[in-house]
């Protein structure tokens, strides 16, 4: 719930502002784009204020025909020395500030940080913290946002809000206590189309599709085909979106598979690791890895070879299934 307080703050800093930047994690998904670029206009709207909107690596081609997608600037496109009276950072993900990538330069310049982020936290990066680790997606708390500060908005804001949510919950099905479905009702309600969204959603190029097939036919089993693990190399790592999550929907469909591992070599020595489970927690395993987020949803950035990283992971899944016997 957001206090008057936290509105109170939130208003007094961006009236007094000059320069406002938004971001959220490096290679942003749905949430993170949508729930960036939402505030944003919210903010031109009710406050006359321009934003810049950043962002680092990769973004899914399925969300090319968003709104305003064209907003999003590289980091490395803006000025070093460029002055930042407030910086709001956004759906963070692993719980780290390095996860953020390039544009973290921006938040560490800043006169005043604002946190708003739905991932569970042990701790801090924003001076305001408008958390809540109950909602499904960043964009319930900007949508929660909105109402409670009593601000215009319009029909953009309202498909970048069912655009986010959808993509975070998987079409609801990681919906935590049903808070997003009733947002998901008023926007339609609202007059958004939700048919349009999810056939937009739906349109990648070929070389992503394909690049997804490979990995899924490559997919090794272990524990007893508890375990489903795909590798995406440094070599295919550039057709995909960044996070590679119809790898993950497709191995989550297989009978028996309880546990769901992606390894993204980035790099030749920095490698994304998503973890999910089914009806299994992965959050620990992502921790001892030096990452975090949700309990079925968790991931991390790790500094080693493929091949290390991959060993560590099965090391601690190991020790997870065997917990689990």
């Amino acid at each position: 719930m957001i206090t008057q307080e936290q509105l109170d703050i939130f208003d007094r800093k961006i009236r007094a502002a000059d320069s406002i930047f938004l971001f959220a994690h490096k290679n942003p998904d749905g949430d993170a784009m949508c729930s960036v670029l939402s505030l944003a206009r919210l903010i031109e709207l009710n406050y006359g204020k321009d934003v810049t909107c950043v962002y680092d690596g990769n973004i899914p081609n399925n969300l090319d025909g968003v709104p305003l997608r064209k907003r999003l600037r590289f980091f490395e496109k803006i000025e070093e020395d460029t002055p930042v009276d407030v910086a709001i950072v956004m759906d963070m993900d692993h719980r780290v500030t390095h996860n953020i990538g390039g544009p973290a330069k921006f938040m560490e310049c800043a006169k005043f940080v604002i946190e708003i982020d739905h991932h569970q936290k042990e701790g801090k990066s924003g001076v305001l913290c408008i958390n809540d680790d109950t909602a499904a997606a960043t964009a319930e708390i900007v949508y929660e946002l909105m109402k409670r500060a009593g601000w215009e908005w319009d029909f953009v804001i309202g498909r970048l809000l069912m655009t986010a949510i959808i993509t975070d919950t998987g079409c609801f099905k990681y919906e935590k206590n049903g808070n997003a479905l009733r947002i998901a009702a008023d926007l339609v309600d609202s007059g958004v189309d939700i048919q349009r969204i999810m056939s937009e959603l739906g349109n990648k190029p070929r070389k992503t599709i394909v690049t997804e097939a490979e990995s899924v036919a490559a997919t090794e089993f272990y524990f007893k085909n508890r375990l489903a693990f795909a590798v995406i190399d440094n070599r295919q790592y550039k057709n995909i979106d960044g996070r590679g999550e119809t790898v993950l929907n497709l191995l989550g469909q297989m009978h028996g598979v309880e546990y769901l591992v992606l390894l993204k070599e980035q790099k030749p020595d920095q490698i994304g690791v998503s973890l999910r489970g089914r009806g299994r927690p992965v959050n620990s395993v992502a921790v001892a890895l030096g990452g975090g987020g949700h309990e079925y949803a968790a991931g991390a950035v790790m500094r080693d070879t493929l091949e290390n990283v991959k060993k560590k992971v099965l090391d601690l899944f190991g020790k997870e299934v065997r917990k689990k016997c």
